[in-house]
């Protein structure tokens, strides 16, 4: 009896033991590296940026469109309704986390958005900031940026080079009066920095000095006003600018778009001013062959997202994590100063170069 009941024990066992297998299986996503949940086994990533409508971050996800494409990269792209959204970005943090993705790259709105990429990293994505390194440094796994500081150093440089001693009367028009990020004080910091002007406290802006001597002579800061890197924000800074000190003759810009904005109020009130930034976009290489703008120091966005991307699918893939630049707590992707009054001493491109290269390439 035993020897004939046997085949039928071994066969339930066996269906059993498929079954648990087969659970085991389910749960554990038997078969497939996806975290998507797409079931396309392809690495998943979002980017997310400060706004769509800068150029800048137009040109960044574009980069990231095209790396994407070419790496095999299921590629989420999102942004806040506006530079300084936090709360926006937050919630697109939250939906790359929900839905399992290998990792994010992201331009922070500010440092509300620290603990939310801290629950990102938790479940196991890889997040690496690009343009704005948030504060501090190890928030992200790596962060891919121009050297701000060393940009703002550049165009302070050369400021104080083509001021040649004359006193100088500064509108400092800023990023936020209402937050801190690195890209605002480091920008600042480095041009008063390239200027000689003494700095107290590199992360703060508008603790230096009103009043006192740059590498070439005497200089007065009139005012720091914010301008959300926005050109209608940047006209109405530049405004308040004027109303305390008709006279200025020296403009810094966070970016060009701020720029562009101050040279609106400066015409309009038949003034004129050196102005100088930061960014070196196809636009703001025309503004300064067309000499709206004196100098700019270019950085590339595209170059930033691109590697990014890059970066994410091969560690999704076992790869190699990146790595920081010597010396330095990021990646520097680079950065030139672009103008057609070139300045002993300080090293520069042409605007025809720069337009060349303005950001990076795409396609």
């Amino acid at each position: 009896m035993a020897s004939s009941t046997r085949p039928h024990t071994v066969l339930r066992r066996a269906v059993a033991l498929t079954a648990v297998l087969a659970a085991l299986c389910f749960t554990a996503a038997c078969g497939s590296s996806d975290k998507s949940g797409s079931g396309s086994g392809k690495v998943s990533v979002s980017l997310i940026t400060k706004d769509s409508i800068n150029p800048f971050f137009v040109a960044m996800q574009k980069g990231a469109k095209e790396a994407a494409a070419k790496n095999g990269v299921d590629l989420s792209v999102g942004a806040g309704k506006q530079d300084g959204d936090e709360q926006g970005q937050i919630t697109l943090i939250e939906n790359a986390i929900a839905k399992g993705q290998d990792g994010i790259l992201i331009t922070p709105n500010g440092p509300g958005v620290n603990s939310a990429i801290k629950k990102a990293r938790d479940a196991g994505l890889f997040v690496i900031a690009l343009d704005t390194p948030p504060d501090p440094a190890d928030t992200v796994d790596i962060t891919f940026a121009t050297d701000n500081f060393k940009a703002g150093e550049l165009i302070g440089k050369w400021a104080a080079a083509h001021m040649a001693g004359k006193p100088a009367v500064i509108a400092m028009l800023d990023l936020f009066n209402d937050k801190v990020v690195s890209v605002d004080y480091n920008r600042d910091q480095g041009f008063l920095s390239g200027m000689g002007i003494d700095v107290k406290d590199k992360t703060k802006n508008g603790d230096e000095a009103p009043t006192g001597s740059y590498s070439g002579g005497t200089y007065k800061i009139v005012c720091n006003e914010p301008t959300n890197g926005a050109q209608p924000d940047g006209k109405t800074a530049m405004e308040r600018c004027l109303a305390k000190n008709p006279d200025i003759n020296l403009v810094y810009s966070i970016n060009e778009p701020a720029g562009i904005g101050a040279s609106e109020a400066l015409k309009a009130v038949g003034k004129t001013a050196t102005i100088v930034s930061v960014d070196g976009g196809c636009l703001g290489v025309s503004m300064v062959k067309s000499g709206v703008i004196a100098a700019t120091a270019q950085q590339y966005p595209v170059k930033m997202a691109q590697l990014g991307v890059e970066a994410i699918a091969k560690i999704a893939k076992g790869g190699a994590k990146p790595q920081t630049s010597p010396g330095l707590d990021f990646f520097d992707t680079g950065e030139a100063l672009v103008t057609d009054n070139p300045a002993q001493g300080v090293p520069s491109i042409t605007s025809d170069a720069g337009s060349k290269i303005c950001w990076g390439t795409v396609g």
